[in-house]
């Protein structure tokens, strides 16, 4: 028998290969099967019960909505889709720390089947996941899989290749990769960089999200030597950044010479990049968002962003105006390593106003509603386009004074009023 042939599958023997009430575990971003899923959308009747697990989700779909009711959707991180369903109350969120998904998946689900995207076999019987490692490449070899095979997907190195012994079943679906075009980095990120690069090391190792702020602050690095990358999401900026030489990882503690990350999200520039490269190694989130892995890197730099921070230095990061619009991420994985990091700095970065400059984003107490991503106690550096200011180590009182100043002007004498009033300041 060809084991390879037995397993290929058109899209009515794949729906097949899923137990009825399974609970199934879908990666983020472009690990997403949008063939099956769509199948799966269109086909809800050959299902009495189904559950979806999945973080930023890349398509619309029924389920998410409860169009079918038998079919619920758990979201850990909500993308555009998603944010609508959940507001609507059609989709659950599950609050978590990124690096324990697998974790709470293992703890909640009861027959689980990871169903991804991943490369085409290579000679030795093996698919990569390609872009991804996150929660799905924790489950290999520990439960079932279901591949959608791409030949656009990169093949990539680490911990995150599946053999064929491994899996039930695959179908072939060569869609282009979904690109996530660069944010415009406006006058505003490009000054908050400015303040966050002058306390980055040569030698530092590096995480950093997305966005305009973490675009601008990595095109300030073209001029440092010997940086690591030890990241949640490998982005075009980091890929860059390698191709010129500024990323050696010779410092590094951890995978010296490597590049780490546990997912990635960008343009085709970067899923060229990624495709062969063994300088990168594709790892579980269980391990890269560890803090207590993230911890062992000397100089390690952490930067994230917030939506609002109060006085005590709480940052509501997943919510706007006190509306849920996300999810905790890594922000607090790669917030706490760092605080255990050997000269480690962790940056939590915003623009010091909202709402076209009518709102501060600096406030004496977080919006009704609003939820704390960082904590008054894992804080560390803030930073605004009117500076950056240290509140480690401070009292309230200190930090109250530290966040005025890098509040936008017009609002500084209205919040200064309201610290006196509340006395945290005399």
């Amino acid at each position: 028998m060809n084991l390879q042939f037995d397993k290929e599958k058109d899209i009515h023997e794949i729906l097949s290969l899923i137990p009825d009430d399974s609970d199934l575990i879908i990666p983020l971003a472009n690990g997403e099967p949008d063939l099956i899923l769509t199948a799966i959308d269109e086909n809800p009747d050959r299902f009495s019960a189904l559950r979806i697990h999945q973080m930023l989700e890349l398509k619309d779909r029924k389920y998410m909505h409860r169009i079918h009711p038998h079919i619920q959707y758990f979201s850990y991180f909500l993308n555009g889709y998603a944010r609508k369903a959940f507001a609507n109350g059609t989709c659950e969120l599950i609050p978590n720390h990124f690096h324990k998904m697998p974790e709470l998946l293992e703890l909640t689900t009861k027959q689980p089947l990871v169903i991804c995207q991943a490369t085409p076999m290579d000679e030795q019987g093996y698919f990569s996941l390609g872009t991804e490692a996150e929660y799905a490449a924790y489950f290999i070899g520990k439960i079932p899989f279901i591949l959608q095979i791409n030949e656009h997907m990169p093949r990539t190195y680490g911990t995150n290749s599946i053999h064929l012994s491994q899996i039930v079943g695959y179908i072939r679906s060569d869609a282009p990769l979904v690109e996530l075009k660069p944010a415009i980095v406006t006058n505003t990120d490009r000054k908050i960089a400015e303040f966050v690069c002058e306390h980055i090391d040569h030698g530092s190792t590096i995480q950093v999200g997305i966005g305009g702020i973490p675009d601008a602050v990595v095109s300030l690095l073209k001029h440092h030597h010997d940086l690591g990358i030890h990241t949640e999401m490998l982005t075009d900026g980091v890929a860059e950044l390698a191709k010129i030489g500024v990323i050696t990882g010779s410092k590094k503690q951890t995978h010296k010479g490597k590049m780490v990350a546990t997912f990635a999200f960008g343009t085709n520039k970067l899923y060229e990049f990624m495709n062969d490269n063994r300088v990168l190694e594709m790892l579980p989130v269980n391990y890269v968002n560890d803090p207590r892995v993230i911890a062992q890197e000397d100089n390690m730099i952490s930067i994230n962003a917030t939506t609002e921070i109060d006085f005590y230095g709480q940052c509501a990061s997943e919510t706007i105006a006190g509306k849920y619009h996300s999810s905790t991420g890594g922000q607090t994985d790669f917030g706490s390593g760092v605080q255990f990091a050997k000269n480690g700095k962790g940056f939590i970065c915003l623009h010091s106003t909202a709402r076209n400059g009518t709102v501060s984003r600096i406030k004496p107490t977080l919006s009704p509603g609003s939820v704390v991503s960082t904590s008054k106690n894992d804080i560390d550096y803030v930073v605004t386009e009117y500076g950056i200011a240290q509140l480690k180590g401070k009292s309230i009182s200190q930090r109250t004074l530290a966040l005025i100043s890098l509040a936008h002007p017009q609002f500084r004498e209205e919040l200064l009023h309201e610290a006196k009033r509340n006395r945290l300041i005399v």
